[in-house]
Parts: structure tokens; sequence; C-alpha cells
């Protein structure tokens, strides 16, 4: 038996964390450089505030009715998600983080304990209490059914943010209530494509024979419809596989011209491509850099590129990742253009310690280097102070714009809020 855990609108309700003000106002949450709609409450998507719309789209809807606009705070939500899986963590046996703000949990014999809907209320009631941010449960055999009774807990008040579908026929119900398109893992494409076999919701899916649903889809779709039909075939990963890739990029607030300009973004992107393949213990053998400029702007020249290099050593050290991003930036820039955005992705992964070095290669691993990078992320993470390298800049004028930022409550000690 598994449970879905899933915050609800996960960005709007921690920017209503430190602001009970907030409380019934309809909120959207913006894309990097307040571009686009990616969060909303739901008083926001009762005013018909699509996901993924333009700010400026919506912007008559928002002076109307008055609704509240935040910039993505990615620290603030990364460090309230990690509250709430330490929650789960310390309520189940077995926790999965599935995302941002979902989480699997294996509940085995607690029903036995607890009885399912107590124990769903009894984790809404913990979080809320102890976060403050609101969250519904959902409890099936398998982890797709476990998803679907969690549709159903957020779509349906009558819960009480709780579904059970432990019981077969509660289970059939159900799916005879929800759209294909609403099952985990197939979407709007895939749905489509069903619909020319007659197949509208999630009842007929589960009961369409098995060589019908082979043939249009992939072997994960005949996983879910066989998950639907309540046989386990995506167990709980308590450790989740390593990344392939990690990638860090952004758009720029305003166009760049200048190498110089451009090698500080590139910096800027390597060295939190390091912080990020620390997190996950690896280092990198590759370092792919890629820049453009924007495809939107019609009477302006359009030009994109990457570069790749390879290095001598997998590494996790900053300096050496900062060093051949620069280097593949140089091969790929050209002057006269007006770039609009770029990133730095790291890939070809190795374990830290399990590296063959090359005796004839010009660059060796750095002395002390495991010691002085964990001490700049320690710095970092610590909220008290900010060490970062020459090569990053100092003033940033290209960094993405974020005009309705709220303050940093839980990871800056200077945002710590103030109560009078």
């Amino acid at each position: 038996m598994f449970a879905l855990v899933d915050v609800n609108n996960f960005y709007a309700s921690c920017e209503r964390l430190f602001r009970p003000d907030l409380k019934t106002k309809p909120i959207v949450v913006l894309s990097n450089n307040d571009g686009c709609v990616v969060a909303r409450s739901q008083e926001a998507k009762r005013l018909g505030i699509k996901m993924g719309v333009p700010l400026f789209k919506v912007r008559q809807l928002i002076d109307q009715y008055e609704v509240v606009v935040f910039s993505s705070n990615y620290a603030f939500y990364a460090d309230i998600s990690s509250r709430v899986m330490s929650t789960l963590e310390a309520l189940a046996p077995e926790v999965e983080i599935y995302s941002i703000d979902e989480a699997f949990l294996d509940v085995n014999g607690l029903s036995n304990t607890f009885g399912l809907n107590n124990f769903g209320q009894h984790i809404r009631h913990t979080i809320a209490q102890s976060i403050g941010v609101p969250v519904c449960v959902g409890f099936g055999p398998t982890k797709t059914l476990a998803k679907l009774a969690n549709y159903a807990a957020k779509h349906y008040p009558a819960t009480k943010g709780v579904v059970d579908l432990s019981n077969t026929q509660r289970q059939r119900k159900l799916m005879s209530l929800v759209d294909v398109e609403d099952v985990w893992g197939i979407g709007r494409r895939l749905s489509n494509k069903l619909r020319h076999f007659g197949i509208e919701t999630a009842l007929e899916f589960a009961n369409a024979p098995a060589a019908l649903i082979r043939k249009q889809g992939t072997v994960v779709l005949e996983r879910t419809q066989a998950e639907l039909n309540g046989t386990v075939c995506d167990d709980l990963e308590q450790v989740p596989p390593r990344k392939k890739q990690i990638v860090c990029s952004r758009s720029f607030s305003q166009r760049i011209t200048h190498l110089s300009v451009m090698r500080e973004a590139v910096c800027d992107y390597a060295s939190r491509a390091g912080e990020k393949v620390r997190a996950e213990q690896a280092a990198a053998s590759k370092v792919a850099v890629f820049i453009r400029t924007s495809p939107f702007v019609k009477q302006a020249p359009y030009y994109s590129n990457s570069a790749t290099v390879t290095l001598g050593f997998p590494t996790d050290d900053s300096r050496d990742l900062i060093r051949a991003a620069v280097q593949a930036l140089e091969t790929i820039w050209r002057p006269g253009f007006e770039y609009a955005k770029a990133g730095v992705m790291l890939s070809d992964f190795s374990e830290p310690g399990r590296i063959q070095l090359d005796l004839f290669n010009e660059y060796s691993p750095r002395p002390q280097s495991k010691a002085l990078m964990s001490t700049i992320d320690k710095i970092n993470h610590s909220g008290k102070g900010l060490v970062f390298f020459a090569g990053q800049g100092f003033n940033k004028d290209w960094k993405m714009k974020r005009q309705h930022l709220s303050p940093c409550y839980t990871t800056r000690w200077s945002d710590l809020p103030r109560v009078k």
C-alpha cells in the first residue's frame, strides 16, 4: 500500500506562510525574468488564469481582482520542501521524494494500526501544524492508484483532503469519473491518441485490451494500465537515481553584447552547476556551454551554438568547471549579436574516489580541493555570507529580473520576519 502526499499549490502556499493577510487573496508566481505564470492559488485558478500564460496577457485580470504577484523564490521553496520531506520521513518507514512538493510513502501495515483515513488526516494535521502548508493524501495499492486517489482528494472537497483506494469497487468508481488525460503519465498527447479508440475515461483505459495499449504506446503505458488494475510495476525508490545531466541556465534581464559580460554569466552558471554536482556526490567529465539570441525578435539576426569540453579527469571542483566553461564559450562566441540566454551543462559523471587519472595529462586534481569546495558550500548554505569567484562578476546587471521577489524568510538571517 502506497500513499502520495502532495502540497496544494506549493509555491503559492509557501508565499502565504509569512503573509497571513494573503490567506484568501488570489496569488500567482512567475517564471524566470517574471515572464509567465508557473503557479496559482485556488482563488487565481477560479479567475481563469491559466498555467504558463505570459504575465502581460493577464495583466488586466490581475489589476481588476487585485491578484498578488510573486517572483519565483527558489531558495525559500526548496527549504520548505526539505522541511515537509523531513516531517514525512518521521511519519512513515520509507519515503520516496518524487518532486519538490510530492512524496510517495510506504504505508504497509499502517492500516491495521491507524486506519488509512485516520493516518492521512494525521499527516495533514502534522504538516499544517509544524510547517503551515496544506497537503492532500491519496492511498492505493500501486503508485498510479495512489496518484489517482490524490487527484480525487484535491478535486472533491467532501473527501476532506484524504482518499483511500484500497477497495477495488472504489477504484473502479473513481476511474469511471476521471478523464484518461488525468491519469498519471498519460497527458494530453497520449489521451488524444487513445480517444480515437473510444477510450475516454481512466476506467475505459484500464479495461482496454492489453494488445491495443501495447500498440499505441511504450512499455510505460502498459505499466500504467497494469498499475490501474492493481499490479505493482513501480516500487518505492528510497535512493533517487543519479542524474545523467546537470544544467544551469537562465534568460538574461537585458541583452548581452560583450564577451566579458557573457563570461561572467557563464562563470556564475558553472559555479552553480559545480555546487549541484557536489550535492549529487559525483564528478563531471564533460562541460557543455550554449548561448543563443532571442528567437522572438524578428528584426534581429538569430544565432545559437554550443560547445563541449572533455576534462582530463572527472572533477567537482568549481575552478576546473569554470575554466572548461570559459574555454567552451570562447569557441562559440560571435560578436555583433544580442544574446538572450546562456547555460552550462555537466555530464558523464563518476563517483569521487573512483577516478582513473591520466599519467600524461597536463592537469591534475588540485590539492585540498575537497576541503575548499566543502567550506565554500557550507558558508553559502549557512545564510550568513557568500563566497564566490571573481570571474562571476560583482554587479551582475544581466541577472534575471525578479521584481516581485519575497524575502528568503528561512534561509537568510537578514530576511527573518520581524514581529512588532
